[in-house]
């Protein structure tokens, strides 16, 4: 694609023109390196286009688990492991002080084949011609798994397995040796435990340990067809606490349990296999990513720096609402906890909330000052409230609504928009005084918020306040933020800004579809879509999935949802079966595209609010404006876990251009008809 032409070249070449030659580059076929399994996995099988490198995060209540992987041109496996301890802290503090160990193949203790010296990863020149390694697949869902065959005649294959544990400070490592020979085969793995403490000094409460440690270890001898399994666990130690025996299958079973758990909530069912896994990813990532703290649950975005800390946008705005849908009792605790410790910081004078609470709750960041933070909570919270749908929840956040959605209105400046410092990118791109992002989260807060004090009771003349600045704020935003940029009828995002930004896509997501055809010809023009996804600024190579992953949500709910479709297959298929998998990413360049886990959340929002329509409108109802895309029948969300109920959602296409949605709830079935585009209030 073409990225390089001139303003004067856009303006000539005409919106219609544009957002063809955008169709067709993301039509262009993408070449799968992974393959959608009967199980639900996702399967490299390696068979060439070597060498390969990727990066995965895993994680459980006490630790994350990133591998970074990879297979050279021999089909040689590399394997780079880092380990994160969320409630381990260290000095001083600060966002990114967990205790944090990395572990290379050249650390792993000694296998031994037949008295042979096997050592997956370092190079020896004689290892490498008595046994070999060459990988044949790898395997992804929830748990990494690597297959590879060992020995000249490849007559013993070696499945390694790499998870965290659930619930404790322990990620883990399985190697299963299977002798497929006719003759038994010899097989040792040397002891080893190594142990390493920082400093009492940089430590806090006490000194902390990270110890590897072998499990199993010894010398094994397996009869043809039999198997043998060795274990490596690595795990945080407190002051003089001993390290845990960790029971290796123990572990490995309460992680698929884990994982099983979290795919059997809300399960999207579509015609499209490659979008119903994309989902089922989605939820695993989104969901795993929440540390156990001494202040409680704690959803954290991860990436080897956000831990044991929460963000405004990550979890008050992106993944909470998603949590009042999935329905997992863990991450509606995080979600609790979470506004209740933004909570804490309300103050009768009106200074900002800060945007992140780190340390297991002992200290803040507030290094971009105002990014519209309190916009983002009242945002989040007021979804997340209403959709969840219970009353005494409900009413625990209403305090912190009402408090951010009045240092918004202290914020109003002389057009009657939101000031802040800056916006969720922390200035990496010019926001102005006043971004339009702020702006429209407010006014979807406000909305919010007359809706949910209806059903607690709220005074009503408050509740006409809230509607009346709701109404006030979309003719603001339109008259501040509407405007022509680069040929396009649609949004400039601050004051001054002459060139199209990602974060356009806003006002879609909250029904302002004003300037819905402009805004959309833009997003999907070569000036911002690139092949993985909106550029954050037109003509620059940086992308955040976070405005991708908004603008498609946004699109559906615009009514355009054939556009939507085609550009929401072609993210999915690159970012679940491409070169880098399996989820949503935070950033590129910055970051190294890291799998942040509240974009998974953003991921899932595309069908329950998107595709499904769903806009909470009370404890027990929403607003339901389904889009089916044109080659499909059906589609369906099982177990929806909201508005105090549990239901399944589904939208058949009907005669005359209508669609049928079907509530079912305690095996009761109703029935409702709209017309395609059409909107549904549907009461639990």
């Amino acid at each position: 694609m073409n990225r390089n032409f001139s303003f004067r070249q856009c303006l000539l070449a005409g919106a219609g023109l544009l957002l063809a030659q955008a169709v067709t580059a993301q039509n262009t076929p993408q070449q799968d390196r992974w393959a959608i399994q009967p199980d639900g996995s996702i399967l490299w099988t390696v068979n060439g286009r070597l060498p390969h490198q990727d990066h995965i995060e895993m994680s459980g209540e006490k630790v994350s688990y990133w591998v970074q992987y990879g297979v050279d041109n021999n089909g040689k496996l590399s394997l780079n492991r880092t380990m994160v301890f969320p409630t381990f802290r260290l000095l001083p503090q600060r966002t990114i002080a967990s205790m944090t160990y990395n572990v290379t193949d050249y650390d792993l203790p000694r296998f031994l084949i037949n008295d042979k010296l096997f050592k997956a990863g370092v190079y020896n020149a004689a290892v490498a011609e008595d046994m070999p390694e060459q990988v044949t697949s790898i395997r992804h869902k929830g748990i990494m798994e690597v297959q590879s065959l060992i020995g000249k005649n490849k007559d013993l294959l070696l499945k390694r397995t790499l998870f965290p544990s659930v619930d404790k400070p322990i990620a883990l490592e399985k190697w299963v040796f299977v002798n497929t020979a006719k003759q038994p085969v010899k097989i040792e793995m040397e002891y080893l435990q190594r142990f390493v403490k920082p400093a009492a000094e940089r430590t806090t409460p006490a000194q902390h340990s990270f110890v590897v440690s072998t499990i199993g270890e010894g010398l094994k001898t397996v009869a043809p067809g039999d198997s043998v399994v060795f274990g490596l666990s690595y795990q945080a130690v407190r002051a003089a606490a001993q390290p845990a025996v960790a029971n290796l299958l123990a572990e490995e079973q309460g992680r698929r349990q884990r994982v099983a758990g979290i795919l059997s909530l809300l399960q999207l069912e579509t015609p499209d296999e490659m979008l119903n896994t994309a989902f089922a990813f989605a939820k695993i990532r989104a969901t795993e990513s929440i540390y156990l703290t001494k202040g409680g649950y704690l959803h954290g975005p991860g990436g080897l720096r956000y831990y044991a800390a929460i963000w405004a946008n990550d979890q008050a705005e992106y993944i909470n609402p998603f949590f009042a849908f999935l329905g997992d009792e863990v991450g509606n605790k995080s979600a609790m906890n979470a506004y209740r410790w933004f909570a804490h910081y309300m103050n009768p004078d009106y200074k900002p909330i800060p945007s992140s609470i780190i340390a297991e709750g002992d200290g803040v960041w507030h290094g971009a000052k105002d990014r519209g933070d309190m916009a983002m909570i009242a945002y989040g919270a007021g979804r997340y409230a209403l959709a969840n749908g219970n009353a005494d929840s409900a009413r625990v956040l209403w305090p912190l609504i009402e408090w951010c959605l009045e240092y918004c209105r202290l914020q109003l400046n002389e057009q009657g928009v939101v000031r802040s410092n800056s916006d969720e990118l922390e200035g990496r791109f010019p926001a102005g005084k006043a971004n339009l992002n702020t702006s429209i989260l407010y006014y979807d807060a406000l909305r919010s918020a007359a809706m949910l004090g209806k059903q607690l009771s709220m005074p009503k003349a408050q509740l006409a306040k809230y509607e009346q600045e709701a109404k006030a704020m979309r003719t603001n935003i339109d008259k501040y933020f509407g405007a022509t940029v680069e040929g396009f009828n649609t949004y400039r995002y601050y004051e001054g800004n002459d060139t199209l930004r990602a974060w356009i896509c806003s006002p879609l997501i909250v029904d302002i579809f004003d300037r819905k055809e402009g805004t959309v010809a833009a997003l999907f023009s070569p000036r911002l879509w690139t092949e993985d996804g909106l550029a954050s600024l037109a003509g620059n190579k940086t992308f955040w999935d976070r405005s991708t992953l908004y603008a498609l949500r946004g699109v559906f709910a615009a009514g355009e949802t054939q556009k939507a479709f085609d550009y929401l297959q072609y993210y999915s298929r690159r970012r679940l079966l491409g070169e880098h998998v399996p989820y949503a990413v935070e950033a590129y360049p910055e970051g190294n595209q890291r799998h942040l886990s509240a974009e998974s959340g953003l991921y899932c929002r595309i069908y329950t609010e998107g595709m499904f329509g769903m806009r909470p409108t009370g404890l027990n109802s929403f607003d339901c404006t389904p889009h089916l895309p044109a080659a499909w029948n059906k589609m369906a969300l099982r177990g929806v876990r909201a508005f105090g109920a549990l239901f399944d959602i589904e939208v058949l296409r009907a005669a005359g251009g209508k669609l049928d949605i079907l509530i079912t709830k305690d095996g009761q079935t109703k029935k409702y008809t709209v017309k395609e585009g059409a909107s549904q209030r549907i009461t639990i």
